[in-house]
């Protein structure tokens, strides 16, 4: 048992969840103790599993557990949403929850955890009119989001660092 405030990172499905690692390393860092939760395709190799849970020390979920069975994660006392894509979003503002993650973060938004969302998402999905809803739903309820990421090269073919610890960051300043 520790005093360490518990945060629930929820991992999605694109290609920068492979260095979902330096987020959990600045949340520990900052003296969180820390939970992941990953849809199941972000479970399909997206990011190392199995170094995951050796960093966290604990199973990732992905999945509902039986009635019965124990809580394996304490209660958040905030989330991260990093990567988050479209479809995540969007499921989550319509409350969708057909996913633990999805499912978790409906929760925890009816809770009132404070939640920050990392978006990456392509400059074309960001522009669709039910990402821009959704965006705008989760904010009225109080979800912070740090601006898109769409992952494209800068001029000299470089990609921009993602900003893992911006999650972090707007948990601190909400």
């Amino acid at each position: 048992m520790t005093d360490k405030p518990f945060l629930y990172v929820v991992v999605c499905a694109a290609g920068v969840a492979a260095d979902v690692s330096k987020l959990i390393t600045a949340a520990q860092e900052r003296d969180w103790e820390v939970g992941v939760i990953a849809t199941p395709t972000a479970m399909n190799g997206f990011f190392d599993a199995a170094g995951v849970e050796t960093q966290t020390g604990r199973p990732i979920r992905s999945a509902w557990r039986r009635p019965g069975d124990p809580r394996p994660f304490p209660a958040p006392d905030a989330v991260v949403v990093a990567p988050a894509t479209f479809n995540t979003v969007n499921k989550w503002a319509a409350g969708i929850a057909d996913t633990l993650a999805v499912g978790t973060l409906c929760e925890a938004a009816g809770l009132g955890v404070p939640i920050a969302v990392l978006p990456c998402v392509a400059d074309a999905l960001a522009a669709h009119p039910a990402y821009r809803d959704a965006v705008a739903r989760l904010r009225g309820m109080g979800v912070r989001f740090a601006d898109p990421y769409a992952g494209e090269g800068e001029r000299d073919g470089a990609r921009r660092e993602f900003g893992w610890e911006r999650g972090l960051d707007l948990l601190r300043d909400g």
